[in-house]
């Protein structure tokens, strides 16, 4: 009987730590820059971050639950353990490498300028663009670039890619500096960059502002974490499940910029 007793203590103390050791992470995303990452009508997270985030821990076997939070704390977020990696088109740069660690780049990264239609601008110097009012997100690259390019501009810093766009489509706005992917997406689908803007001068790649490409961030002792990442998104890669996220929402393959 007592032997019987010990088996059965025994078989549920291991499935108590099996239950334990089913491995649970956490995503933080944006959730509000489109197409890469949003919230629906509902209140869900979707967009290609996401549903990258969501494959690869399908490849690592893992459970993964996907939560929002504002960019401006999105990195001490991660590094207060709120979440366990930081999906939401971050360039890998080299200040924010003093903070996180990173994944390889899962896609390529460009930055680029945005105005009103007829705008006729052509001088991307400080010079040219004295007195301009530009906008660009806060604590992005973006931001970093027109603060570094244009110091006699007067700047206009959004917590949000939104909140520029708004901006912009009313008007008060001579000039943005945004990701090129979704400022892309906003003058060709969405109806008010449409009907008020466009892309102009060429694409941004500067390595100081856009960096090595767009990784996923990690804490900076989480090293086993960020091998798995690594691995996992080569395995995407090779079995198809990346450009099928990838044609749903863009017509070029980012991960390459082809």
């Amino acid at each position: 009987m007592k032997r019987t007793l010990l088996a059965l203590a025994l078989a549920g103390a291991a499935l108590m730590s099996g239950q334990a050791s089913a491995e649970t992470l956490k995503i933080g995303t944006e959730g509000a820059y489109p197409p890469f990452n949003f919230q629906d009508s509902t209140g869900k997270l979707g967009g290609f971050d996401v549903e990258i985030g969501l494959a690869l821990c399908e490849k690592m076997k893992v459970e993964c639950e996907v939560v929002a939070q504002d960019w401006d704390g999105i990195i001490p977020g991660l590094i207060a353990k709120k979440y366990d990696m930081i999906i939401a088109s971050m360039f890998i740069t080299e200040e924010r490498k003093k903070q996180v660690a990173f994944s390889d780049p899962y896609y390529l990264a460009a930055m680029t300028h945005a105005a009103p239609k007829g705008a006729g601008i052509t001088d991307f110097t400080n010079e040219g663009m004295k007195g301009k009012t530009i906008g660009a997100q806060s604590g992005t690259t973006q931001g970093d670039y027109v603060a570094a390019v244009y110091p006699d501009a007067d700047i206009k810093l959004y917590p949000t890619q939104d909140e520029v766009n708004l901006d912009m489509a009313n008007g008060r706005l001579d000039l943005q500096v945004g990701d090129m992917i979704p400022l892309l997406d906003w003058v060709t689908k969405n109806e008010d960059g449409k009907a008020c803007c466009e892309l102009i001068g060429k694409p941004i790649t500067d390595p100081k502002f856009v960096g090595e490409g767009v990784g996923i961030a990690v804490r900076q002792d989480d090293n086993d974490l960020r091998e798995k990442l690594n691995a996992a998104l080569k395995a995407i890669r090779e079995d198809g499940t990346y450009q099928k996220i990838n044609d749903k929402y863009f017509s070029i393959d980012i991960y390459t910029m082809k």
